[in-house]
């Protein structure tokens, strides 16, 4: 590893002088001195702290069943799934630097401080040496928090606002999911043809950290290209019946509802829009239009046919065609019995990079596992050629826009892929507004 590389990625300090010499890098003063649950045995432990109860818990459910099959393709058995498509060939399916990997499992609640408890929790008492998982983004901020404190990996499960690697950022947590600018991004084109320029829309937002950024970046998205906002009405995460935030749409003169909801909150707006007949009405010469920015299977599947035709956004479908969806896919079905959603997608491909990150290091070190992910590109993996960006630590990939499939010819045939959109219209710079504030700051090894 060269001098100028440490230097770039703000492992050596060029100021930080000892003595006649420069200072030792970070992760190299962490190796003398040790680090958080160094592995001293012949296993090594991940933390996988998921939605296990509350309103995403089959969210959570999916990416579990991911995790495992993750762990199992590390520890060489099944079919090695994706392990056989990365283009990166350090793993070897002896698990990660010979030790066999094992796990252990929390419950975040879909709760910031159930979420910071369990992954304390599976850090101090169970020696997990990286974290991964969780279906919130308030969840996400207070688990990355944690993680960079405790001097562990965090990386970031189903976290889509673009606090988890804006002002929030870290050092230590990293995220391979998209975020509400790239969900806004890729959709806006696509609203436009579909439904024209003139459009007011009336906007449903969970009243949380990603609730609040996914509908920032939707309305700025649309503005641009011509639509008016009628109303933004936050509702409580905990809420089930929406049938009271409906009823005013009808009246504000608005042609597109936007439901910035997920999971559980999600299926029950759309089935209380569906039964206030919205998708029937014209408003202002228009037939109303209903737009779920973020979509998932899980989602669709529960929302059931009051899906069809909606538009939204995903990080990852299983109907992809490339050789590292296909193999994901026949793995996890064969497994399982059915298509994996994208949130086991995003759960498994983050096993592997953080394994293969180790591996390529040659050290535990979470400094030397940052050293390895800052900048890393790699494809085989789904959404084709794809980077983890070294100023901010998040993945840049392909964005998927999905539509409720009119005619189901199984019942995992809920969404179509509308466009497979390029990387490059998502991508933003790393001082974008949206994404100001904050410090990624240093790694932090730990003990």
């Amino acid at each position: 590893m060269s001098f100028s590389k440490l230097t770039r990625r703000g492992l050596i300090k060029t100021s930080a002088v000892a003595g006649a010499g420069l200072a030792l890098p970070t992760y190299l003063r962490a190796q003398e001195s040790g680090f958080t649950n160094a592995p001293t045995g012949s296993t090594v432990t991940l933390g996988f702290n998921v939605p296990q109860t509350g309103p995403y818990a089959e969210e959570g459910l999916d990416e579990l069943r991911a995790q495992e099959l993750a762990v199992q393709h590390l520890n060489g058995e099944g079919d090695g799934g994706m392990m056989n498509t990365f283009s990166s060939k350090a793993l070897k399916g002896n698990g990660i630097l010979g030790k066999k990997v094992t796990f252990v499992t929390g419950d975040t609640q879909t709760k910031s401080d159930a979420a910071r408890a369990s992954a304390q929790s599976m850090i101090q008492k169970d020696g997990a040496i990286m974290i991964n998982g969780g279906s919130s983004s308030g969840v996400a901020v207070a688990v990355q928090d944690l993680c960079q404190s405790a001097g562990v990996i965090f990386m970031a499960g189903l976290t889509h606002a673009n606090d988890t690697t804006g002002k929030d950022k870290k050092a230590n947590g990293f995220r391979h999911f998209f975020n509400a600018y790239m969900s806004a991004a890729a959709l806006a084109p696509v609203l436009k043809a579909e439904y024209g320029t003139d459009r007011t829309a009336y906007h449903l937002t969970a009243d949380y950290n990603w609730g609040w950024t996914q509908q920032e970046s939707i309305q700025a998205a649309t503005e641009a290209m011509g639509w008016q906002t009628a109303n933004n009405v936050l509702t409580p995460l905990a809420t089930t019946d929406f049938s009271s935030y409906i009823a005013p749409v009808l009246n504000s003169g608005a042609d597109v509802l936007v439901l910035n909801h997920y999971g559980g909150n999600m299926v029950n707006s759309l089935t209380n829009a569906i039964q206030f007949d919205l998708l029937s009405k014209e408003v202002n010469g228009k037939k109303m239009e209903i737009v779920v920015p973020l979509y998932s299977e899980l989602m669709a599947a529960g929302a059931g046919e009051n899906i069809k035709g909606v538009l939204g956004s995903m990080n990852w479908n299983w109907q992809l065609q490339d050789e590292g969806s296909k193999a994901f896919t026949k793995s996890f079905g064969e497994k399982y019995g059915r298509p994996p959603s994208n949130s086991a997608h995003t759960c498994y491909v983050q096993t592997l990079l953080y394994a293969d990150a180790v591996e390529r290091a040659g050290s535990f070190n979470p400094c030397a596992v940052v050293e390895a992910l800052e900048g890393f590109e790699f494809d085989g993996m789904g959404n084709g050629p794809t980077l983890y960006r070294a100023d901010d630590h998040q993945c840049f990939k392909d964005v998927l826009v999905v539509r409720g499939t009119e005619n189901p010819t199984t019942e995992y045939d809920t969404l179509e892929i509308v466009e497979q959109t390029p990387v490059e219209q998502v991508t933003y710079p790393p001082d974008h507004p949206l994404f100001a504030g904050g410090d990624l700051g240093e790694c932090n090894p730990g003990a």
